[in-house]
């Protein structure tokens, strides 16, 4: 296990272009599960390679267990990635697979079969260990990738987008399943995705990255109730949280407002002097325990969702009033 360490770390790929890192500074401590996040091209990938040594960057230091590994190669660094397409050789068995690192570095035969043993057992692998990984599923290759890396018995494991290739209940699975290993092995992981819900439900600090700079690090729930600027507010979350411009209630700044803190009800029933919006049903999502209302304000056209306890008996283009509850709103300056 080993603390990471970044500072100021840039990284451009043309001269006068915007960097796709731009003075990214940050300590991930050991033994942490850290989930870097956010939109396609925002430079979460490009920070793992860096770390990984499978890019350079342009400026700034990288550090893993207080040894700078800036200039070192990727097999100088102590670190095993886990990629989004598996990466397996298609000629080898799974066990083969497995240990084909641990044969280039010559270990010794029954330290080999012990590691492979081991993580095969613990990722539920050992009925598979003689076949090769066209006869798999994908998340049996996805777990024939995490028993490669965990056999290396690394300082710091590195994830890119490594659950992107299944489907939505393999993924959950998956989730955890690493969540499980990181509890076992207590190591430093740091794992990139574009879906805020992988985020929220695995990591133990979120990065949330836009346009290659930080925007906040913080826990899961800090995210979620005190985003420090409108692109946070509107990333993190299902669905993400209302934004309602200046202008809409007179003498307050930018207002963030989650769907589950703005109660709907008829129109006209609201009291009189209250903060109280004039909007239209626009349609529903039932999910079950709970209905995303989506409607849009008379006024502004502005679209806000509004999230209701079980089936929402609400039809399209009623006539409704919104009123926010202030005590759970967030305020952003200009």
């Amino acid at each position: 296990m080993a603390e990471v360490v970044l500072s100021e770390v840039t990284k451009f790929y043309a001269r006068g272009e915007r960097p796709a890192v731009d003075g990214f500074s940050l300590t991930v401590k050991d033994g942490e599960f850290l989930v870097l996040v956010g939109p396609s091209g925002c430079g979460k990938s490009t920070t793992l390679r860096m770390i990984a040594g499978l890019e350079l960057p342009t400026g700034g230091t990288i550090a893993i267990g207080a040894r700078d590994v800036t200039a070192l190669p990727p097999k100088d660094r102590d670190i095993a990635m886990v990629f989004q397409n598996y990466a397996l050789y298609p000629h080898m068995t799974v066990g083969e697979n497995m240990s084909f690192a641990l044969k280039l570095r010559h270990f010794p035969k029954r330290e080999i079969e012990r590691r492979v043993t081991a993580a095969a057992e613990a990722l539920g692998l050992t009925p598979y260990l003689k076949r090769l990984p066209k006869a798999l599923s994908g998340g049996q290759r996805q777990r024939v990738a995490l028993g490669r890396a965990i056999v290396r018995e690394p300082a710091v494991f590195l994830f890119d987008e490594p659950l992107s290739n299944l489907d939505a209940k393999m993924r959950v699975e998956m989730r955890s399943e690493i969540i499980r290993l990181h509890q076992r092995l207590g190591a430093t992981m740091i794992y990139v995705t574009h879906d805020q819900i992988e985020a929220m439900t695995m990591g133990e600090r979120i990065v949330v990255m836009n346009e290659g700079k930080i925007q906040q690090v913080d826990s899961p729930m800090r995210l979620y109730e005190h985003p420090v600027n409108p692109f946070v507010a509107g990333f993190i979350g299902t669905p993400p949280m209302n934004l309602f411009p200046r202008g809409i209630f007179p003498g307050r700044a930018m207002v963030g407002l989650r769907p589950e803190h703005i109660h709907i009800r008829p129109a006209g029933a609201t009291p009189a002097g209250a903060d109280a919006l004039a909007a239209s049903v626009d349609f529903l999502e039932s999910l079950g325990s709970e209905t995303l209302v989506h409607v849009v304000l008379r006024e502004k056209g502005l679209r806000v969702i509004v999230r209701e306890s079980g089936f929402s008996a609400r039809a399209a283009g009623e006539n409704v009033e919104l009123v926010p509850d202030w005590t759970k709103a967030v305020e952003f300056s200009a």
